[in-house]
């Protein structure tokens, strides 16, 4: 196979692109004993690449999703994959303007008729190119939108259940992973409109729900949109308890979609997420936080944004979405990170100064050859989504429309 040629790449070089079977949009993926297992966002499913020979990735596997549903988020550990059924949102008309979703309500799409799947399915992935459905989770509510599960008794997730103002956090026992319970649930005060809770949030408008927890040892690190981040004690699974929440939305963009503890170098990486065209959101950084004390991390310093090119002028959205997430049995760094930029693909970063970060690699995978993306007037650009790095230090990223590419980092 002929290497694909990027627009852009400094310290990088593309290997090889797959259109996932046909499928070429994805959100999260996982790299796996060899295998990717890419979430979709609008092919209403989950893909499965065999990516042993990673220059010529080949599509082996396509588990659909039920009805309305979506399953763009997954984890994998050993032999269990974890896949979230929500509400598709995209899929519903209001939602083609992205404003609705990233900076109005969805709770109400909870109501009417329920014809989708709500909860948490986990699948038996011995053969990999052969998931198997041996528990499932139900939840009343519009979902769960993304999980956080590196093997053991307890998974944590985002969900929207039902009495409650947008997703919050809860954790899932696993000890029977045919039988997964949920175990406990969090919010932020304000969030529990059911009991009466009327919310206080600092502008009018946006997404005050949480994206997702990382969960170091006893702390679970909480991306909450435009609430920023918490911090929650999770020392006892079936009462976390809110140690911090900050807020610098206002001033800044918000949009907390990552919170990555460094637990050697006392850091927290935060990623801001840019939700809207043209940078219409504000300032949305990738922050590094000193964590000494727990509990109490203190922002120091913000990445450089790509100057390459002006991506602004590019269209779509231009600004961080995802990171590395440092996950067991896959690349480990604590002075290397490595993002997603939507149009402007893959950067890596140096932190060895965590006070000046430095850009030390980047690849641009070249734009979609054709569009999925069944919303209106959505650019024909790159929207690199998701990045994942193997062990061996292979790089790989979904796109919304482009497929996955397979890179590698030559610093």
């Amino acid at each position: 196979m002929t290497a694909p040629t990027p627009s852009h790449a400094r310290n990088m070089r593309l290997l090889s692109q797959s259109d996932q079977g046909g499928r070429p949009d994805g959100v999260q993926l996982m790299v796996h004993r060899g295998y990717a297992y890419v979430g979709h966002i609008f092919s209403k499913g989950f893909s499965v690449i065999d990516l042993r020979d990673p220059v010529n990735p080949r599509a082996v596997g396509f588990v659909a999703a039920p009805p309305n549903t979506w399953n763009l988020h997954l984890q994998t550990h050993d032999d269990l994959l974890l896949v979230i059924h929500n509400k598709d949102m995209f899929a519903q008309s209001d939602m083609a303007d992205e404003r609705a979703y990233y900076k109005g309500g969805v709770s109400h799409h909870a109501g009417g008729a329920r014809d989708w799947s709500a909860g948490m399915a986990v699948y038996d992935i011995a053969d990999p190119e052969k998931p198997r459905g041996i528990g499932f989770m139900k939840v009343e509510g519009m979902g769960l939108h993304r999980i956080w599960y590196t093997g053991g008794r307890w998974a944590y997730a985002s969900a929207l259940l039902d009495g409650f103002t947008d997703y919050i956090l809860i954790v899932i026992d696993m000890a029977i992973p045919e039988k997964p319970i949920l175990a406990s649930r969090f919010w932020l005060p304000g969030m529990n409109h059911a009991a009466g809770e009327v919310p206080d949030w600092p502008q009018p408008t946006g997404r005050f729900g949480l994206h997702h927890p990382i969960v170091q040892g006893d702390i679970a690190y909480c991306a909450w949109r435009d609430a920023c981040l918490a911090v929650v004690d999770v020392s006892d699974r079936h009462s976390p308890r809110l140690m911090n929440h900050i807020v610098w939305s206002p001033p800044f963009g918000g949009g907390t979609h990552n919170a990555l503890p460094l637990p050697g170098r006392d850091l927290l990486v935060v990623v801001d997420e840019t939700v809207l065209d043209h940078g219409e959101d504000g300032f949305k950084p990738i922050w590094v936080f000193d964590n000494q004390i727990k509990g109490r991390p203190k922002s120091i310093s913000t990445f450089p944004p790509p100057k390459d090119r002006d991506y602004h002028a590019v269209g779509g959205h231009f600004g961080p979405h995802n990171i590395h997430e440092n996950r067991p049995g896959t690349f480990q760094s604590e002075t290397l990170i490595f993002s997603t930029w939507q149009n402007a693909g893959v950067r890596v970063h140096d932190i060895s100064d965590p006070f000046h970060p430095v850009e030390v690699g980047a690849c641009v995978p070249p734009p979609p050859a054709r569009m999925v993306d069944p919303r209106p007037n959505r650019a024909a650009v790159l929207h690199s989504a998701d990045v994942h790095v193997d062990r061996n230090g292979l790089v790989y990223a979904t796109d919304f429309n482009a497929g996955l590419s397979v890179m590698e980092y030559l610093g």
